[in-house]
């Protein structure tokens, strides 16, 4: 498999360089996304990194999607988001990782009905970027709330 985002950002998170990562799962990293236009978007990164869901053994997968339910809880519990979305997709990333997104009330009832992916454009989703020092504290809170599950 050739190297993707997801391998690069995977060997960041065990090297301690890269700033998104929230913690240290039982099957991988919980980071918190590049763009936060959505408060609280999250990705669960494999480690290892594998092509998709279904490269994993019965006992992996398991992990990785209990690991990204837990990860769901927790920003149900620091976000106050009504609902969360769950995405794996790796159309142009082929590598396993799963998009966690809060949805809130207080967004446009034509954009919280559909789809991350569907109903914000690329301008949109790429409108406010990571910043360490303004969402470390969110970060923090997210973790907390994964350490109390695990």
């Amino acid at each position: 498999m050739k190297s993707t985002l997801i391998h690069q950002r995977v060997e960041a998170a065990r090297q301690g360089n890269n700033p998104t990562v929230i913690c240290q799962m039982p099957s991988g990293w919980a980071v918190l996304g590049d763009s936060q236009f959505i408060v609280g978007y999250c990705l669960l990164l494999p480690d290892p990194v594998v092509l998709d869901l279904n490269t994993l053994t019965g006992k992996q997968r398991q992990q990785f999607l209990n690991d990204m339910a837990i990860l769901g809880d927790a920003l149900l519990e620091v976000t106050q988001a009504y609902l969360i979305n769950y995405s794996i997709l790796g159309n142009s990333e082929r590598a396993l990782h799963a998009h966690i997104f809060p949805r809130y009330m207080s967004e446009p009832e034509n954009c919280r009905k559909l789809p991350v992916f569907a109903s914000y454009s690329r301008e949109q989703r790429n409108s406010c970027l990571f910043d360490y020092q303004r969402d470390k504290k969110l970060m923090e809170g997210i973790e907390t709330a994964i350490r109390n599950r695990l």
